[in-house]
Formats: structure tokens, C-alpha cells, sequence
């Protein structure tokens, strides 16, 4: 037996009504007058924002610049594309966006899925103290540092003192040094994310799943739905639009991967399936002082994200009825 979960929206009382027509006709002016506590909590975070994420983006400028610390931005010659066009034609080129796009896919694949999982099971956990327990533990390592948390995978597949190789050694089997196989450098990475971000991804999940009419458990359990069947057709579709909404912003994140673990993990070696756009503008920018083409390849991937991001909206607009905006 099916169940459909269906949303209805509530009728608006006439007081409501009334209050909300006011608001719509009299603008922004009245609606400061009644919110303005909410607006001064938003303020702090709206400076930031300018100051830190809007204010810089006027830097930008370098990609269309044969920039020179020296001269500054306006004195630094204009060269157009060309630094496009030489991150384009570059002979890594190829590479870094594969593996970008392939790290990506992995984190998708197999990280995405994790948190709706893991808060799926601590909701379904009748024992509440052990529930409790395993969301302490999965929401720790969110708050170790990602430096932390690379010294330990690094310390960990060590080929001599590293853990790994110490279980493989007692089974008779031979030592591997992983950081330099580049196969496996991407499930290493990826087990590391997965380990680091599960527990602290799932909050949003576990809001969503607290957020669901408990009537339409009891209903199921009347019908009698398995516990299977009511994960099934109450949890699931309870949780769609948080899902919906957290792939559209993990799509935009396509091109995005945490280069900051990838260079503390990634060596010469494994540069086959570890080099990335982020450790490339790394390279390129701080260690070549090349900044108008470091920017330029940060400016293609932003580009790029927030293309992936209109498009995966688009599409679920109209495949269901969620989306950002």
C-alpha cells in the first residue's frame, strides 16, 4: 500500500489577511517600522557580507590584467581574455578539471547520500540516549580542523608507522604507501569528507524529519505500513524538498571541491587524479605570482558553479515544486 504525503496550505485567518495586505500596499517602510529588531539581527551579517564577499569582488579586474603588484591595478596593462585564453590552452588544462569534476561526482555519489541516511537512522532509533550518543560522535569531527584531520589520514596510511599498513602487515599482506598511489587518492579523499561532514550535515535532516506530522505515522501504522513502507512513503517524500534543495546548492559546488584538503593530502605523485582548479590558482597565483591568470581560472570556476546552479533550479522547477527561488 502507498502513501502520499501531501502539503496543504493553511487559510489565512482574516486578521492575517488584513495584516499582510496592509504590509503589501504600504511597502518596505512599514515593514521596517514592524520588523526592525529582525532587521538590526540581520545587519552584523549583511556588513559582513559586503565587506568581506561584495567589496572584494572588485578585485576581479586582475583576470583582464597583466597584473603587476608593483603597479597596482591601475597601472597594470590590459590584456582582455588573454588570460582565459591561456587557461584554457594550458596543457593541465584538461587534468585539473577532470579531477575537479571527478571528486565532485565522487563527493555526490557517495557523500550526499550519507547525512540523509545517518539522520533517517537516528530518528528511527528507539533507544533516545543512544541516538543522542551517535550524533555527538558523527557531529565531532565537523569541528576538528581540516589540517588536523589530514595530519591524521596522512599519519594514518603512513607505509610505516601508519595504522593501515601496520593491520595490512599482521594479515600477511604487503605495505602499500597510498599518498602516492593516484588511484587511490580520490576514495581516500573521499572517505576523509565523508568521515569529517556526515554528522554535521545531517542536522539539516534530522530539522527537516522532526518537522513531519507524526499523524501520518499514525496512519500509516492504521493501514498497516511496515517500518520500511512508512520511510518509504512518509519520510522520504517529507524530506524531498530539503533534499532538492541542498542537491541544487551541492551541484553549485560541482566545480568546487575543498582544494584546501586536496593540497594538504596531494603530492607531485598523485597530481594525476589530484590536481584540482583550486590548487591550480594555488600554484599559479601565490607561487608563480601569476595573479591575472590565477584569477582568471577562479573567476572561470565561479562562472561555471553559478551556471550549474541556475540550470539545476530551473530543472527542478519544473520536475517538482521546489526550488531556491
Amino acid at each position: 500500500m502507498k502513501f502520499a504525503l501531501r502539503s496543504k496550505k493553511r487559510p489565512r485567518s482574516p486578521s492575517e489577511a488584513i495584516q499582510q495586505d496592509a504590509l503589501r500596499k504600504n511597502g518596505i517602510g512599514v515593514r521596517f517600522r514592524k520588523d526592525w529588531d529582525l532587521y538590526l539581527l540581520l545587519l552584523p551579517g549583511l556588513i559582513w557580507f559586503i565587506l568581506f564577499a561584495y567589496v572584494p569582488m572588485g578585485g576581479l579586474v586582475i583576470a583582464f590584467q597583466d597584473y603587476n603588484v608593483w603597479k597596482g591595478i591601475a597601472g597594470s596593462e590590459w590584456v582582455g581574455l588573454q588570460n582565459f585564453i591561456d587557461f584554457v590552452t594550458d596543457d593541465v588544462f584538461v587534468r585539473v578539471v577532470k579531477n575537479t569534476l571527478m571528486l565532485s561526482l565522487y563527493n555526490i555519489v557517495f557523500c550526499f547520500p550519507a547525512p540523509i541516511i545517518l539522520a533517517i537512522l537516528l530518528t528511527e532509533m528507539r533507544n533516545r540516549f543512544l541516538s543522542r550518543i551517535t550524533q555527538t560522535v558523527t557531529f565531532i569531527p565537523y569541528f576538528i580542523s581540516l589540517v588536523v584531520v589530514c595530519g591524521m589520514v596522512l599519519s594514518f596510511c603512513s607505509p610505516s608507522t601508519g595504522l593501515i599498513n601496520i593491520i595490512l602487515r599482521s594479515l600477511g599482506l604487503e605495505e602499500h604507501y597510498f599518498m602516492v598511489d593516484p588511484d587511490a587518492f580520490r576514495p581516500i579523499y573521499t572517505i576523509m569528507m565523508m568521515w569529517r561532514e556526515t554528522g554535521f550535515n545531517a542536522i539539516v535532516y534530522v530539522a527537516a524529519l522532526m518537522g513531519i506530522d507524526r499523524q501520518l505515522y499514525e496512519a500509516a501504522k492504521v493501514d498497516g505500513a511496515s517500518k520500511w513502507q512508512q520511510i518509504r512513503y512518509v519520510t522520504l517524500p517529507g524530506l524531498m524538498p530539503t533534499i532538492v534543495t541542498m542537491f541544487i546548492l551541492q551541484i553549485g559546488k560541482l566545480v568546487k571541491v575543498s582544494y584546501e584538503a586536496v593540497l594538504l593530502l596531494y603530492q607531485p605523485a598523485t597530481y594525476e587524479t589530484a590536481d584540482v582548479i583550486g590548487t591550480y590558482v594555488y600554484r599559479t597565483g601565490l607561487m608563480e605570482q601569476n595573479f591575472g591568470l590565477a584569477t582568471a581560472a577562479g573567476l572561470f570556476e565561479s562562472l561555471i558553479a553559478l551556471v550549474l546552479v541556475v540550470l539545476s533550479n530551473k530543472i527542478s522547477k519544473k520536475v517538482s515544486e521546489t526550488a531556491l527561488w
